[in-house]
């Protein structure tokens, strides 16, 4: 199985210039991951997206029906409700807010960025909420044509249980999957289950039920 992994512009190392939000920049995302994805050759793909890349994924999918044949997404939002934003706002100071792995894991690559970065994403985020309603992908996860697995950590303090449960009740074809012990980052924390939960659902075997972390003991 191949994996091309990229950073879109204004993450990671597709900058500078530092990254920005629109108020459409989940589609703008996507487009360059289906212009990106035409560029090396290839005509049909799986799809993994966590976070905002979770969003980003489900526009993909839904506007590049023929390309995307399976999509994994989670740790994404549906839509922005006032306790979603409310959610954001009390991880907007980065260092009280965020825990020392996840500091560790960005400030090295944004440095000094990193704090203005964030604060911008949740201003975009509580203006697609006042200004759109907070609708950022719900009609268009309606039409996914394709299998989807729905990823979700119980425990994640960003994006609520309820997004997983919408989207595994709206999205025509989709099952779900929750850790129990996961929180925002479970694809780090539990790297082994994640990925082989991605792997059986690509493979087309059945995806496991995950553990409570206790068993594994």
């Amino acid at each position: 199985m191949q994996v091309v992994s990229f950073d879109p512009r204004g993450y990671g190392q597709s900058r500078p210039p530092r990254r920005a939000f629109p108020v459409d920049f989940y589609q703008q995302d996507a487009d360059d991951a289906a212009a990106l994805m035409k560029e090396l050759g290839h005509d049909e793909y799986g799809v993994v997206g966590w976070s905002d890349g979770a969003i980003s994924s489900v526009l993909l999918a839904a506007s590049q029906p023929a390309a995307v044949r399976k999509l994994v997404i989670f740790g994404g939002n549906a839509y922005f409700s006032a306790e979603d934003i409310e959610a954001f706002e009390a991880t907007r100071d980065i260092e009280t807010s965020w825990s020392k792995r996840m500091k560790a894991t960005h400030q090295p690559i944004y440095g000094d960025d990193l704090q203005p970065m964030w604060s911008s994403a949740i201003d975009a985020w509580s203006q697609i909420y006042h200004e759109r309603g907070g609708d950022v992908c719900s009609a268009q996860a309606k039409a996914i044509a394709c299998p989807t697995l729905v990823l979700h950590g119980a425990k994640d303090p960003i994006c609520l249980m309820e997004h997983a449960h919408w989207f595994n009740e709206n999205i025509p074809d989709a099952r779900l999957r929750v850790l129990p012990d996961g929180k925002h980052n479970l694809h780090l924390r539990y790297a082994d289950e994640v990925n082989g939960m991605i792997r059986a659902f690509f493979d087309g075997k059945t995806v496991p039920e995950p553990q409570p972390a206790a068993a594994k003991l």
